[in-house]
């Protein structure tokens, strides 16, 4: 074994530690490493869950990349899609791609004694992936769609649904309206009840038949307002988007599920930005601390120090003796730190102990995101970082004559 390493090990483990100056200090040294573990895997592990769990939301609902036609204006009543160079299924025979599901659009107003809302009334068809939207189900199911006549079952929110004071299988009626002609009106049976937690699908938004679409709209059959893509992991959309624009035609256009919510965009953003300047400040923190240590340790073992050096052992030596054992000292405050950061993000995770407002966060509970290669790498990371950084206080030893060493007292 070599030197450094066998000594710094004998002085880290040495009873001598228990009564002296320096049990205080490395007391000090491995609770903030602790404290910093604990943060750091908080803020990463939400931060990551947060970012995941609003880009699946908004994914899962309106698909991970939507094709829609470059006629498509701001008002939701979706364009006819222009076919012209679009393979559906060369799109759906890619290795990531889950499903694709067509769709069109159009607004209107729900009302009732109670009450009126503008809806965007979003018609699928009997590739409708239910499965995929399930999970936002809080009552009621979801109507299947053959593509055969009209279904009149239609999923409302949560928030629509309180609104006009709506349950499953009540009855609503719908205004259509179309330029230069008179109103449309239909009636609909409420089938289930939905919500994502994203106040701009929950506030807005109605899933029905395309086929009543169609006929507002008059398109033909055949005719469809758009595609909804769904990946199978989250992940994957930025590197298989260029992939799907080969083959959706020139008069057609893709777009991120993110990238319909500018300020859902924004906010995740953010989620990077907290988490540099938060772990920044922590490894400062562990960083400051950890030198702090180290220089107490030297001024307490100059005895030490000068009798090495009057034994023949190098600057470079003793240098390195007293860096391993100052990330000895570490290892315990890593340990206990990924213990109790990993017990309350498990305690969170299963339990959903603190809860959030989806109208600001557009999540009700903090997500977490539990990734083994993430938390490796913050205990990692911590010890190379803290390594390097004591390289330069510890040329202190360089300037310590072995004669005034063995005499200092």
């Amino acid at each position: 074994m070599k030197f450094p390493l066998y000594f710094s090990r004998k002085i880290a483990f040495s009873k001598d530690n228990k009564n002296n100056l320096s049990r205080v200090i490395i007391f000090i040294g491995r609770l903030s490493v602790a404290l910093g573990v604990i943060v750091s895997l908080i803020t990463v592990s939400t931060g990551l869950g947060s970012k995941k769990a609003i880009k699946e939301r908004l994914g899962d609902f309106s698909g991970h990349v939507t094709i829609k036609s470059t006629q498509s204006n701001s008002s939701y009543n979706t364009s006819v899609l222009d076919n012209a160079g679009l393979d559906i299924k060369k799109i759906q025979s890619l290795p990531d791609v889950a499903s694709v599901q067509k769709y069109a659009m159009v607004t209107g107003i729900m009302r009732n004694e109670h009450s009126f809302c503008g809806v965007i009334f979003k018609g699928v068809g009997k590739d409708f992936d239910s499965l995929r939207f399930k999970k936002f189900l809080i009552a009621g199911k979801t109507p299947f769609f053959d593509g055969d006549g009209y279904n009149n079952g239609v999923v409302i929110s949560e928030k629509i649904a309180n609104d006009l004071h709506l349950k499953v299988k009540d009855s609503i009626v719908t205004v259509f309206s179309k330029a230069d002609q008179k109103p449309i009106y239909r009636k609909f049976e409420v089938t289930g009840i939905f919500k994502t937690d994203i106040k701009m699908i929950d506030d807005q938004f109605v899933i029905g038949d395309i086929n009543h679409v169609k006929r507002i709209l008059d398109m033909k059959p055949e005719e469809i307002g758009g595609l909804d893509i769904f990946f199978k992991n989250v992940n994957d959309v930025d590197e298989d988007f260029p992939q799907v624009e080969k083959y959706i035609g020139y008069k057609n256009y893709a777009e991120k599920a993110t990238d319909k919510y500018p300020q859902i965009n924004d906010w995740i953003g953010l989620f990077d930005t907290n988490m540099g300047i938060i772990i920044s400040i922590m490894l400062l923190v562990v960083i400051i601390n950890i030198i702090m240590v180290l220089l107490i340790l030297i001024i307490e073992r100059t005895n030490s120090i000068g009798l090495l050096k009057t034994l023949g052992a190098t600057n470079g030596q003793i240098r390195t003796t007293f860096i391993n054992y100052t990330l000895i000292i570490m290892i315990p405050g890593l340990l206990c730190g990924n213990i109790i950061g990993l017990g309350l993000l498990f305690a969170q995770k299963y339990f959903e102990i603190i809860k959030l407002n989806p109208e600001n966060y557009y999540v009700s509970v903090v997500p977490v995101d539990l990734n083994p290669l993430v938390i490796i790498s913050i205990s990692v990371g911590i010890l190379i970082i803290s390594g390097m950084a004591l390289v330069i206080p510890s040329y202190l030893i360089s300037k310590i004559s072995p004669v005034k060493a063995i005499k200092y007292n």
